[in-house]
């Protein structure tokens, strides 16, 4: 099942209740990581798929400011929902966010870290690109491997979905725009995270490079980088049956070891 409601409660079941899965998306809003949510939810996951406030037309409270205020307030939904052992999945910023929520975790809420292409850390051998500066053309050419089969002309768009898209962006940037795209205190404290983590990169990302997931991974204790073949900065929308296998198999690890008191 997915949702956008943190506070209903994830379902109990025979002989153990659901895990939680809280899938959150990056820039392009909550559409991108639909498929990531279904595919979860079919895995019979309780699925979380909030929509970030201020995107698509939703309001964002005045306290929150940042990526680590925004962390803040989705930890305290999960608390509040009584929900334990979440399997955090991020896209993009939405890694950004899932990462910071496991740095700050201290009342066992987080089970299990799966970043898709995030940012987050700044790595001066691979800046990250500067969205903001493409138009719509360069967008797919930094984003995706097949950028002609996912280029969206912005003529082709109404006026409601051109207005949404420039919402979107003033929201991303509003939250993560100043400094640009990371926090400068995160990457050393990326070593506090202590749940399995698993690090998904399109190898043909331009938006953040192969290299910049690399040295993400590294600065997580025992997290693991796989490497998706002819993708980009959104592997699980070009190359959905790779990325969905790998993050399957990291599932399943996690079942294994999943503590009995949340079973």
């Amino acid at each position: 099942m997915a949702s956008d409601d943190f506070l209903t409660p994830a379902p109990a079941s025979a002989p153990a209740p659901a895990r939680v899965a809280l899938v959150l998306h990056g820039g392009g809003g909550p559409a991108t990581v639909a498929g990531l949510a279904e595919h979860l939810a079919g895995r019979g996951m309780h699925v979380l798929t909030p929509t970030h406030p201020g995107w698509n037309g939703t309001e964002r409270p005045e306290q929150l400011v940042d990526v680590a205020s925004l962390a803040a307030f989705y930890l305290g939904e999960l608390a509040t929902a009584g929900h334990r052992d979440v399997l955090l999945v991020g896209s993009s910023v939405g890694g950004w966010i899932a990462a910071e929520m496991a740095v700050r975790d201290d009342a066992g809420l987080v089970g299990g870290l799966v970043i898709v292409d995030g940012v987050g850390i700044a790595v001066d051998a691979h800046p990250i690109r500067d969205f903001f500066a493409l138009d719509a053309r360069g967008a797919a050419e930094y984003s995706y491997h097949d950028a002609d089969r996912f280029y969206v002309d912005p003529a082709s768009l109404t006026e409601e979905q051109r207005a949404q898209r420039v919402a979107n962006m003033a929201s991303l940037r509003a939250l993560a725009g100043d400094p640009y795209m990371h926090d400068p205190t995160l990457a050393a404290r990326l070593a506090a995270i202590d749940v399995p983590t698993l690090v998904l990169w399109g190898e043909s990302d331009r938006i953040v490079t192969t290299g910049y997931g690399r040295e993400l991974a590294a600065r997580i204790p025992g997290s693991r980088f796989e490497l998706i073949l002819r993708a980009g900065h959104l592997p699980h929308l070009e190359r959905p049956e790779a990325t969905f296998a790998a993050l399957d198999a990291f599932a399943a690890e996690l079942d294994v070891d999943r503590p009995r008191s949340v079973r």
